[in-house]
């Protein structure tokens, strides 16, 4: 993605370090790559040093206008940039076009990014219940409109975030406007905490807590049929990659992991860790998305921070996750 975080240091002047609980919403089901398809599931993370408005890069530079520290995701507008979404209600349960356009300051559509992960722009999509999750990697036109197809399984409230980087830009931003798929709603609990999730015979397993205001680690440990995963494939330039929502106004915390393959350091699994700062106490959704066998998957945990940690296992989900690279879903 464009604009990964270091969650590190985030709120460290304003919070309080708190314990954590872990659970598990669903696993997401597995997600297709650049070069290969598959089915449903996802997530993603970074280690860089925060940034305003949730993008990734270093310091606003001279010229460009200062984005509010605020998680990303919140806004539809910052740091001189805004998103236009042109399709804001899809149906539930169909195929749906999903179209946008990132407007500059002066209203006209941007057409000029810096690739991050290899991509151009990552989309997240997720309902307000934290129950569905999509990450997908439109398509853009000469005339700077994106699209992808998606299908929203479940009726109700959504939010969408653009997470991408302007060219000659030094830091990136991620916007969210909100989505609202018609059908039958019916409101859905965030799941219960485990530390514990498990996706298309693959166990993973979250080791840390989750700290407001101060820089904690996590490490997500792969496992299949009782052993341990050493080969995981590198995904979008990392072994794994890690979103957290608040539950509440869905802030968007994107990290990456420690390290990276071919450093000569990071192994291939079974571990993949990651370094991140909560902005505040409350309920977290994290997707964890990694690539083993050709197939991208994603298993999500619930976290709450401040309440101690209660391990229990909860069984696969179909509607928690999605992927979907270079507008196809899988």
């Amino acid at each position: 993605m464009n604009v990964l975080w270091k969650l590190g240091g985030f709120a460290a002047a304003s919070a309080a370090v708190f314990g954590t609980a872990y659970g598990i919403g669903g696993a997401v089901a597995p997600m297709a790559d650049d070069t290969a398809a598959h089915p449903a599931h996802s997530a993603h993370s970074e280690s860089k040093a925060p940034e305003r408005g949730g993008g990734h890069g270093g310091h606003a530079g001279h010229g460009e206008a200062e984005a509010s520290v605020v998680p990303g995701g919140l806004q539809v507008a910052d740091g001189g940039y805004s998103l236009d979404l042109r399709s804001p209600r899809l149906a539930a349960g169909r195929n749906g076009d999903l179209r946008f356009v990132v407007r500059d300051a002066k209203g006209r559509p941007v057409t000029a990014y810096e690739r991050a992960h290899g991509k151009e722009l990552h989309l997240i999509v997720a309902s307000r219940d934290l129950g569905t999750y999509r990450h997908l990697h439109p398509r853009r036109a000469a005339d700077g409109t994106w699209s992808t197809p998606v299908d929203l399984p479940v009726a109700g409230g959504y939010r969408v975030f653009a997470d991408f980087k302007p060219a000659n830009r030094s830091k990136g931003l991620t916007l969210g406007a909100d989505l609202a798929v018609s059908g039958a709603y019916r409101p859905a609990e965030v799941p219960e905490a485990s530390s514990t999730a498990t996706v298309d015979g693959y166990t993973v397993r979250l080791k840390g807590d989750l700290r407001a205001g101060a820089e904690s680690r996590l490490t997500l440990t792969v496992d299949r049929g009782g052993r341990q995963v050493t080969d995981l494939q590198p995904y979008l330039g990392a072994y794994g990659h890690l979103v957290a929502l608040r539950s509440g106004d869905l802030a968007y915390l994107h990290v990456h992991p420690d390290g990276e393959p071919g450093d000569g350091a990071t192994k291939s699994g079974p571990d993949v860790s990651f370094s991140t700062t909560a902005p505040s106490a409350g309920t977290y959704r994290l997707f964890f998305d990694f690539k083993h066998g050709d197939t991208v998957r994603t298993a999500a945990f619930t976290v709450r921070v401040g309440t101690p940690a209660e391990p229990r296992t909860a069984p696969s989900g179909d509607s928690a996750g999605g992927h979907e690279d270079d507008g196809h879903q899988h």
